[in-house]
């Protein structure tokens, strides 16, 4: 199987449970029920979700408020595209993409 190919369904998995838990983290809020750590929200940010923690919270409006989330999922994705865009411009042939 392709490499590339597992790399995008890996990303749009991780993305799609980054998306998921910012939801399932708010309804946890509203019904004051137990909640997912915040480390864990981040985890699954720096493993590859960013995009979709950052769309779920806004889409949810959930930590919004929390200048920790505001502005640090936004700097993981930004050094996640820089990683890629040094990777795919690296003069060094990369023999797995």
């Amino acid at each position: 199987m392709n490499v590339m190919k597992l790399l995008i369904e890996y990303l749009v998995i991780v993305n799609i449970i980054g998306f998921a838990l910012m939801g399932i983290d708010k309804r946890r809020a509203i019904r004051r029920s137990w909640r997912i750590p915040e480390a864990t929200l981040f985890l699954v940010a720096i493993i590859g979700g960013s995009l979709g923690s950052i769309l779920g919270m806004y889409t949810f409006r959930h930590k919004t408020r929390h200048r920790i989330f505001t502005i640090g999922m936004p700097i993981i994705l930004i050094i996640q595209v820089a990683l890629i865009v040094a990777v795919m411009m690296s003069p060094f042939e990369i023999a797995f993409l």
